[in-house]
């Protein structure tokens, strides 16, 4: 998704093998701020206590990191309404913190099963005035021009 985003594909490193992002790694946006790729752990092929340690690392980062304007949750469209995705979800409406749900690989569902895989989720957070859903395609770069300018328009925002 970051490669996408910058449009250089070596901004992060990526493997097929999901659950290689263990640490949080930071990236300086060029005209202010920061994006930080946090561990993800849904689909890591990973043992339990590795993903507990990404999971304790991910929870102490967003509950005390002040400057935190916004968060971009990544999930599978084809997988939507896992445990964790529902966590944050929670904490992101309780903490009121923007947050933006990309349904990811979009590409590989067609519009009729995107469309309703969209639907469902935004259903499902409808109540909740801070949270946006948009499917996205990494691969294909559906969605990303919205994705960027929700991303400016949180790092343009006066703190």
């Amino acid at each position: 998704m970051l490669n996408r985003l910058t449009g250089n594909r070596h901004t992060a490193k990526v493997s097929k093998t999901p659950g290689r992002t263990r640490l949080l790694n930071f990236f300086d946006v060029k005209d202010g701020g920061r994006v930080v790729d946090l561990p993800g752990y849904g689909y890591a092929k990973a043992g339990r206590q590795a993903q507990q340690k990404w999971q304790r690392a991910v929870n102490e980062y967003l509950s005390y990191r002040d400057n935190l304007t916004a968060v971009v949750l990544v999930t599978d469209i084809r997988h939507p309404d896992q445990p964790y995705d529902t966590e944050l979800i929670n904490w992101s409406a309780e903490s009121e913190l923007p947050l933006l749900v990309l349904l990811n690989k979009a590409d590989k569902l067609k519009q009729s099963a995107r469309m309703k895989a969209l639907r469902h989720v935004r259903k499902t957070v409808n109540h909740f005035p801070h949270i946006e859903v948009r499917c996205f395609s990494a691969f294909s770069g559906l969605g990303h021009r919205e994705v960027l300018t929700a991303i400016a328009g949180w790092l343009n925002e006066p703190q």
